[in-house]
This record gives structure tokens, C-alpha cells and sequence, in this order.
């Protein structure tokens, strides 16, 4: 867009055009723009469309790839609180993990307003990247997922319907991508490889979302150790995995960190999710309560543990990526849920 005289002048020149007129080139009015004139500004005019276009178009495509048109990325460690107010002493209403994405609604007085999955709240600004870093950050980490398209997805040892089924994925769950081969996609199966067919996902670029930090909703008679043993585990979200650790923060693989986190309330646990999976009472997921242990298999193997947190959710130490994590008990088909804790 021209402003001010250039732009009257512009719309005077083209009325005179239009009309077939020639403009005298000692005209004194604002109008009075050599032909050469009107021409130079014809092109920064087409110009300035151009760029404006372009830039649009590249805000569209990297909305369609990210899912935000205005992106900030958390630029942390492990993890950037969400508050429902601009304050250190705000009520926290969810976590960012480091690099997840957000869409960024305000910034004022060195807090930026804004949406990421469920969540809508305040972070400090110093710790988001926005503008063209957040850009080059998001292009650095985000990861292709296969998002199922359809209920019961089977998950195959190999790339071959006459595999083993691994286990059952739910309509709308994400898994992160290794290779897409034909007709069918490798994927991380939390720390394992596995093979989905390509015909039920969509493979899409993701950025990690905020966790909301709504107050679980406990059954009657759920004690006050499992309400704080699941909290606890909860400060860790977003600290990374790492295969045979055991540290809280500097790293653990999936039965780790359930030893760890359990270790702290004076309950010991075998070291191993197998060995994990022997010990406890054996109830069904939907007796589940918090504290729980729930197990995923391959071919009736336990090799993986979470701990359920409550509303359908287990938190786990998942893999190399995503680190320590919130998803869904069934994201996978859980294999058995055991109760160790007493009260």
C-alpha cells in the first residue's frame, strides 16, 4: 500500500490515463509525475504486493506444517510453566516442554499470552522464541509423526502384514517416524522400532504441545500417598530419557524412573519393566487409580512400564526424543496393570 501524496498522485495519474490523457510534465499539481515516474512507481507498488503475498503464503504453509501462524517455541531445558496470570505467583494451569510449540496471542511487560493443546495462559517472554528463531528452532526439532487415521491400527514387528502384531494404536494417537518405506512406515514404538502400514496415517510435521496441569480427579478412598507420589513424578515431565538411567533429572529409561519415583515413598522395585510386572496385584484398567503401574508388551514380553497418573493418562519415561512424558494408558494396548502400593 502507497500512502500520503505518492499515493494521490498515483490515483490521479491512472484517472488521467485511463482517459487517454497525457500528463504535462510541468504540471504543478500532485499528479504531475513524469511517465518514467509513474512507471517506478507502478513496479515498487507490484513489489511491495509481491513480497506481501509471499509472505503471507509462507505464514500459511508454515501454519499448515506447525499448526501456528504466529509460533512461539519454549526455550528451556525441561520445561516452561504455563499461569493462568503475568505472575511468578500465578496459579499454574499447564508445562511446556522444552521445544514444544505455542501460538503466541500478546506480549506485554515481559510476558507473552498464549495457546498451546489445551492451554491457554502466561509465560515469561525470555524464555520463548518467537519471530524468525522460533522458526529455525521448529525446522530443527520438529518431527514427523504418523497420525492414525483409523481405530485398532495394527503395529507389526516388520513391514509385512504376515508380522506379528505388536499391538493395537487408537484413532488419533501420534507416533513418531523413522523412515517411510513403501507402503508402509517404520516408527518409534517407544524405545523400539516398529512398522505400521502407510495406508492408515497421515504423516504430518510436529512440535510438542503444553500439558495441562488441571487437578486430577481422584476415586473414593484414594489415599493422600498417591495423590503426592503422582505429583512428584509429574515435577520430571520433560527431563530426558536415557536408556539403563535411573536419575529423576539427569536421565532414566522407562523402569528407571518408575524405581525412582516409587524408591522416594520407601517402595522398592526390581529394576527392570519385566521384573516390575511380577510384584503387585493384578487389577484391570478401569479399577485403575493413581500410583499404579501399568505395562505394554511384544509377543506377551513386558518392555514397557508407566505409571498411571489418573483420567485415563500414565506418565513414562518414553524414549531418546520425547523424554519423559504424559500420553494416553491406551496410546498402546496395555498388556497389565499391577497395583503396588497399599493404600
Amino acid at each position: 500500500m502507497i500512502k500520503g501524496t505518492k499515493a494521490i498522485g498515483l490515483l490521479a495519474v491512472s484517472a488521467v490515463l485511463w482517459a487517454g490523457q497525457t500528463v504535462p510534465s510541468s504540471a504543478n499539481t500532485a499528479a504531475s509525475v513524469p511517465s518514467a515516474g509513474v512507471g517506478q512507481i507502478l513496479e515498487a507498488d507490484l513489489q511491495e504486493e509481491d513480497y506481501l503475498a509471499a509472505a503471507e503464503e509462507a505464514k500459511n504453509e508454515r501454519k499448515a506444517i506447525y499448526g501456528f501462524s504466529n509460533l512461539g517455541v519454549a526455550n528451556v531445558s525441561n520445561y516452561l510453566n504455563v499461569r493462568k496470570e503475568p505472575s511468578e505467583d500465578g496459579k499454574l494451569v499447564g508445562k511446556m516442554s522444552k521445544n514444544s510449540g505455542c501460538e503466541v496471542l500478546d506480549v506485554e511487560d515481559g510476558w507473552a499470552y498464549i495457546k498451546s493443546g489445551k492451554v491457554t495462559g502466561y509465560v515469561k517472554a525470555e524464555y520463548l522464541l518467537t519471530g524468525k528463531d522460533a522458526r529455525d528452532r521448529a525446522d530443527e526439532v520438529a518431527t514427523d509423526m504418523a497420525v492414525c487415521n483409523s481405530g485398532g491400527l495394527r503395529v507389526r514387528e516388520e513391514p509385512s502384514t504376515e508380522s506379528p502384531v505388536i499391538t493395537l494404536v487408537a484413532e488419533g494417537e501420534e507416533l513418531e517416524v523413522v523412515e517411510q518405506l513403501d507402503g508402509w512406515v517404520k516408527i518409534m514404538l517407544d524405545d523400539e522400532e516398529a512398522y505400521v502400514s502407510a495406508d492408515y496415517v497421515n504423516i504430518a510435521k510436529k512440535l510438542d504441545r503444553a500439558v495441562t496441569q488441571t487437578e486430577l480427579i481422584y476415586g473414593k478412598g484414594v489415599s493422600d500417598i498417591r495423590v503426592t507420589l503422582v505429583n512428584y513424578a509429574k515435577q520430571f515431565l520433560g527431563n530426558p530419557y536415557v536408556w539403563g538411567g535411573t536419575s529423576l533429572t539427569k536421565g532414566a529409561d522407562c523402569s528407571g524412573f518408575v524405581q525412582s519415583v516409587f524408591k522416594n515413598y520407601g517402595v522398592s522395585l526390581p529394576r527392570t519393566s519385566a521384573a516390575q510386572s511380577t510384584v503387585g496385584t493384578k487389577v484391570s484398567l478401569s479399577e485403575a487409580q493413581p500410583g499404579d503401574l501399568v505395562f505394554y508388551a511384544n509377543n506377551g514380553r513386558v518392555n514397557h512400564v508407566a505409571i498411571y497418573i489418573g483420567n485415563g493418562q500414565v506418565i513414562h519415561a518414553s524414549n531418546p526424543r520425547s523424554g519423559i512424558k504424559i500420553s494416553n494408558a491406551s496410546y498402546r494396548t496395555p498388556y497389565a496393570v499391577k497395583r503396588v502400593l497399599s493404600s
